[in-house]
């Protein structure tokens, strides 16, 4: 049979742990493994018990008497590196929000979240997920968006075909431009070939006509 869930708890407010150790003994799949005021406190059972005996999820405040929670998430990793981190706070700053994500939180709840939401999302992470409330799910996307590098789209032509479309719109027939180009007439006929190709035409004149319908031409 598959072990439940075992959570460690880190919340300096008794009445929250007390929430939280009542939500969870309603799930069968689930059952708390300890729960401690403080990082220290924690981090000293954690160094103490055999590896084989590690939480699965740690449930994480970051507004902590002593080491916060942020200070305290390496740490943490360090000591139970099989259990999957979800910082559970009030903090919806953004700045904390970043840093728990990039220190390797699995997930990133408030206290505003439902019970529903809180176990869910334990499934969730367990399951190999990412564990975040909507507004920080939108945030992380919006700043992930921001910080994505602005690709420019690849030219569907190339710079070679680019010139023997532009020669060809200014009139000139495949031996000129051979010339022009100082390249064989069978080189000028296969580029032209990859220009129709690309362009889905089957002649010079729509050709250029799709090429100044589509801004290719810059001048």
């Amino acid at each position: 049979m598959k072990h439940k869930i075992r959570i460690l708890l880190i919340e300096d407010h008794p009445e929250y742990r007390e929430v939280i150790e009542l939500a969870l003994k309603k799930e069968p799949d689930m059952e708390l493994h300890g729960q401690f005021g403080s990082a220290e406190a924690a981090l000293h059972r954690l160094q103490e018990r055999p590896r084989h005996s590690e939480p699965d999820i740690i449930l994480l405040d970051l507004n902590l008497p002593g080491m916060g929670g942020l200070e305290a998430l390496p740490l943490l990793s360090q000591a139970a590196p099989s259990a999957k981190i979800i910082i559970l706070t009030q903090s919806d700053k953004e700045e904390d929000v970043l840093c728990a994500i990039t220190l390797g939180a699995a997930g990133y709840l408030l206290k505003s979240a439902s019970l529903r939401q809180i176990t869910d999302g334990i499934r969730m992470v367990m399951a190999g997920g990412a564990s975040l409330d909507a507004d920080v799910a939108r945030f992380l996307l919006k700043t992930l968006q921001a910080n994505l590098p602005r690709k420019t789209p690849e030219p569907l032509l190339s710079k070679r075909e680019m010139e023997i479309l532009t020669l060809l719109a200014e009139g000139l027939v495949q031996k000129e431009i051979a010339l022009k180009l100082n390249i064989s007439s069978t080189t000028v006929v296969t580029h032209i070939n990859h220009i129709y190709g690309k362009l889905n035409v089957t002649n010079a004149p729509s050709a250029i006509n799709k090429a100044h319908l589509s801004g290719m031409f810059t001048s």
